[in-house]
């Protein structure tokens, strides 16, 4: 449900050639970044070693499928990734835990997963194991469980070995995780990783029950080279003093977010040219806008301008400890819940004790935990894990005291999830209704935890999931329930048939509506009241914000999540115990000026903002205007005249250019039309803005006009032999040719034929006007300026319009285009990576590849599996307490995690704000009812009642009752709702049973009372 909807009709494997950009593998050597909380970091070794059962694709050629893992680059990046297609990975112990850890694995996309198992599939595996089905009870798990997961991704080679297992084997992996191993046996098996050249990443993870445990060993001196996996930061100088130590401060464009101590390279600085030398120098006394530079600055030239200030990264060496050794000397904790600093040294004791007894409680392996665990275990490329990390979840049980009997066994697949919380909880999540609003990363990991846990499984149950969008190739590589042969199917409808495929009795209905207010007469008021709680699986506040909004309405739990590259958060929104979620909002992005975007870019971002605009502008919104004119030529300019505003002037403008002087009748007009568009947008306009503004021109207050965060721009000059000019002109022209319904000939994508195409273009000479008005104003909202004769311009181009129209064949039609991201065969992203990059290259400002181009273009939202795993493993311990309804606000938890550092932020969640007056109070949470469809005049009584004086009484915009308007007194004795109908002119559908009055009121000193929203009940 994303604000820019990817469509790909075109089915493709996982593993196809069509649509890929090749990268090369190239075998290097540990460089500290993990995966598997490290695979990609290990020095690649041997081949994996023959298994039981091999399928997948074993091939030692690897390659990137940029649209298939576009989403997983923009986390990693293409270095890790490609240690990461070459790495053999061990998962031994294929129960919930590590069927988990492997599906993270697989959809990562590893060379190869070889899964070790000697055990059988027994039919509590059922609770917590994905793959497994009741005909598989009985088989090696290992062997139920490779087919499955071969399907996740066919890159992949996915093999079984389900005998002993020797130390000896280890060595053609690169990391090996053990599940559900004896300390005995751990211990053993990371001796060898440990002292093994180069080492073995060594992973040990377990869950017992509402417990969880993860060891690691990454060998004796392990590297970590990102310790954090954000960008470095930058800064732009404004100055730098002669002196020692040296004061720099920066332009207060954005706030500086380095820290003491931190490392910084100069580039761009002139007169102090001594900084430019990249020798990394270090920072203190940071703030916002300025910092202190620890170096002896007064032999240096004296600073003239520029310069860019950039953070350096520094390595981070980790001297792991094996097993062996840690266990008797753990070291310090990573602590999770900042309410049990005491926990971590209990558990590191308590899982030692569990290892020497085995029983059927000790095993239970709940979903929750094993989804949260999974993704844990598989973070990131970034900072491991150190040594140990410990969790619990014991508020998670049952509040009320429960006899024996309920932990009894039942013979069933949630037997495991049955020995922890009692049949009187299993029934609650069985009979639950449910609704899961999004289908896509989120959506369908939940949908996963919530089968295998058995909710809306029972007789009264029913989970209800919608999306209104449809699966595309990017999403395979972390929405897991879909395959590359659903490509251009709805979601919420592939989805809910897989999570039924998991659990046979799951009641899932599927819809592909969106959720808002065009859609509540299919989420009515009957749809939500009878639900018991709300997952939210959604990627846009707006729609957040709406979900919350019902919750709070219809007074239903909701449980919010979300995530973003190795980041994620929760958060449980519980009637009247916790604050809803629109309650606090992040401050809003800060957007660039329209002037610094269009005509003063400093950065590569600000130049792929202006392209796709112009993308847009050029092959969207004209296109479509054009058609809306001709398709109904005397509605459209009677619209035109009456709007009459420098807008309508400049869109009649773009219009009448395109149908009349750039109007294209063969692909030779095309490719005039684009070495014309380069022409005006990398020379003319520049000539004209250094025209306008000479480099040593002064604003009105005396000061340099081209000073920070300002760069001078040189005007390009087209050749070509530059492959960037001629890339530009074959994308521009290909799509504007699409827009005139015009064929592209092969001879135009070759480099002889585009050529000699181009050099046949006659470029008129271009001379800067004197009168040409150029917006520096940073506050201006449009680049558009009014004027008096607007009027008379747009009646001349309506002239103009309709001459044109009349040479036109009158079925002609242009083909608007959509701005398509993920499609690397459209041009869509050549052009837009074309566009800015050469208006980087005017600026001088570093330019990016295509895919990073995507990333910030297309505005793609970093995301992995692990942080999406993790998330839902927390939601899913919250819904317990949920579904349990006993749970006070200590008990529930809201999470931060960032897998990159690691940090784990897990706290209460913060009450709803209390409004008190006299002896009565509410929260956001309460709402009043009032039935009977009352008289106006009943209403104000009712209110008087509980002390409160009603001034106004509205319904959305209208005023039904202001105690200032006198003829307001003649409504006293009309039904509120009648004057709904009548004054504001609602419209109550026949699925709605009440009516919203939104009362303003004051106490007996005039104090005002904010008050809950009013229901008046009429059915």
């Amino acid at each position: 449900m994303e604000p820019f909807v990817a469509r790909e009709t075109t089915l493709a494997s996982a593993s196809s050639p069509r649509k890929k950009r090749r990268i090369d593998h190239t075998e290097s050597a540990a460089d500290g970044s993990p995966i598997l909380t490290s695979i990609s970091n290990i020095e690649l070794n041997s081949t994996a070693p023959m298994s039981v059962e091999a399928v997948g694709n074993s091939s030692t050629n690897h390659e990137i499928d940029e649209d298939l893992h576009s989403r997983q680059l923009a986390v990693y990046g293409r270095e890790t990734m490609r240690r990461l297609f070459a790495s053999n990975v061990l998962i031994s112990g294929i129960q919930g835990l590590g069927v988990e850890i492997a599906k993270n694995i697989i959809l990562a996309g590893v060379k190869s997963v070889t899964l070790h198992d000697e055990n059988v599939v027994e039919l509590w595996d059922l609770s917590s194991n994905f793959v497994f089905t009741e005909e598989d009870v009985g088989k090696n798990r290992a062997l139920a469980s490779v087919h499955k997961l071969q399907e996740l991704n066919n890159a992949v080679a996915v093999s079984a070995l389900t005998g002993d297992l020797t130390k000896e084997q280890l060595s053609g992996f690169q990391a090996v995780v053990f599940v559900d191993a004896s300390f005995e046996k751990a211990t053993e098996f990371d001796d060898y990783c440990h002292s093994h050249q180069p080492p073995i990443a060594f992973i040990k993870a377990d869950v017992r029950g509402l417990f969880g445990s993860l060891f690691c060993d990454f060998g004796p001196r392990f590297t970590v080279l990102d310790v954090d996996g954000e960008e470095p930061h930058s800064g732009i100088i404004a100055s730098v003093s002669n002196e020692n130590p040296a004061f720099v401060s920066c332009v207060d464009d954005e706030r500086l977010e380095f820290q003491d101590g931190d490392l910084v390279v100069f580039s761009e600085v002139e007169g102090m040219a001594e900084l430019n030398d990249g020798k990394p120098r270090k920072v203190k006394n940071v703030k916002p806008y300025s910092f202190v530079l620890e170096e002896d600055t007064t032999s240096c030239g004296t600073y003239v301008k520029g310069g860019i200030v950039t953070q350096v990264k520094q390595p981070k060496v980790l001297n792991f400890k094996p097993l062996r050794e840690a266990i008797r000397d753990p070291g310090e904790f990573l602590l999770s819940d900042f309410s049990k600093f005491d926990r971590p040294p209990l558990l590191h004791l308590a899982f030692q004790a569990l290892d020497r007894f085995s029983s059927q409680a000790g095993r239970a392996v709940l979903n929750p935990m094993a989804a949260m665990f999974g993704g844990i275990a598989c973070s990131g490329k970034f900072h491991p894990i150190f040594q140990f990390f410990y969790f619990d979840s014991l508020e998670s049980l049952p509040k009320e005291p429960l006899d024996a009997s309920e932990f009894r066994p039942q013979n069933s697949r949630y037997d495991a999830q049955i020995s922890v919380f009692g049949s009187t909880l299993q029934k609650k999540l069985e009979d639950a209704r449910v609704f899961v609003v999004g289908a896509g990363a989120l959506g369908c990991e939940f949908l996963k935890n919530l089968a295998l846990m058995g909710v809306s499984c029972g007789v009264q149950g029913k989970l209800t999931v919608t999306d209104d969008d449809v699966i595309e190739k990017s999403n395979l590589s972390r929405q897991f329930l879909f395959r590359d042969w659903n490509i251009g199917q709805a979601k919420s409808t592939v989805a809910a048939t897989a999570a039924a495929g998991i659990n046979s009795r799951l009641k899932i209905d599927a819809l592909q509506n969106r959720v808002g207010p065009e859609t509540e007469n299919v989420f009515d008021d009957s749809f939500w009241e009878n639900l018991t709680v709300v997952v939210n699986a959604l990627d846009n506040v707006t729609a957040r914000l709406y979900v919350d909004s019902r919750c709070v309405y219809f007074q239903k739990p909701l449980l919010e999540s979300g995530t973003l590259g190795a980041k994620c958060n929760t958060q449980m929104v519980i009637p009247h115990l916790t604050e809803n979620y629109g309650a606090s909002r992040d401050p809003p992005e800060k957007q660039a000026p329209m002037c610094t975007v269009h005509s003063f870019p400093h950065n590569i971002d600000h130049c792929l903002t202006w392209a796709r605009s112009e993308f847009e502008g050029l092959l969207e919104k004209t296109p479509a205007e054009v058609n809306a004119y001709l398709s109904n030529p005397d509605e459209y300019m009677k619209a035109m005249r009456t709007a009459g505003d420098a807008q309508a002037r400049d869109t009649l403008g773009r219009v009448v250019e395109c149908l009349e002087k750039e109007k294209c009748n063969s692909f030779q007009d095309c490719i005039t039309w684009a070495r014309l568009r380069f022409e005006d947008y990398f020379v003319n306009r520049v000539k004209q803005l250094i025209f306008t503004f000479p480099e040593d021109a002064n604003t009105s207050t005396g000061a340099p006009f081209w000073s920070a965060p300002k760069r001078f721009p040189r005007p390009l000059k087209f050749t070509s032999t530059d492959l960037s000019h001629t890339n530009f002109v074959m994308a521009a022209a290909i799509l504007r040719a699409e827009t005139f319904g015009i064929p592209t000939p092969e001879w135009a994508k070759t480099p002889t034929g585009l050529a000699e195409a181009v050099e046949r273009v006659i470029v008129p000479n271009f001379e800067p006007r004197e009168d040409a008005k150029i917006v520096t104003d940073e506050k201006a909202t449009t680049l558009s300026t009014a004027s008096v004769d607007d009027a008379a311009v747009i009646n001349e181009l309506i002239a103009k319009l309709e001459r044109c129209r009349l040479s036109l064949q009158p079925e002609f039609r242009m083909k608007p285009i959509q701005f398509e991201k993920d499609d690397d065969t459209n041009y869509h992203m050549d052009m837009i990576a074309g566009l800015a990059n050469m208006r980087a290259r005017n600026y001088s400002v570093p330019e990016v590849d295509k895919l990073k181009a995507k990333f910030i273009a297309g505005r793609i939202i970093p995301a992995i599996a692990t942080s999406t795993a993790m998330a839902t493993g927390f939601v899913c311990l919250e819904l317990y307490k949920v579904l349990d309804g006993a749970h006070k606000v200590e008990d529930y938890r809201n999470t931060f995690a960032n897998l990159a550092l690691p940090l784990f932020s897990i706290a209460e969640p913060v009450p709803p704000k209390v409004v008190k007056h006299q002896d009565q109070s509410w929260t956001v949470w309460d709402r009043w009812v009032i039935k009977g469809n009352p008289t106006l005049k009943e209403l104000l009584k009712w209110l008087k009642e509980k002390g409160l004086n009603a001034y106004s009484i509205s319904v959305g915009s209208c005023l039904l009752y202001n105690s200032m308007f006198p003829r307001h007194k003649e409504r006293m004795d009309k039904r509120v709702v009648d004057l709904a109908r009548d004054v504001a002119k609602v419209e109550l559908p026949a699925y709605r049973r009440h009516l919203d009055v939104v009362v303003a009121c004051e106490d007996d000193n005039d104090n005002d009372v904010d008050i809950p929203l009013v229901s008046v009940y009429y059915a």
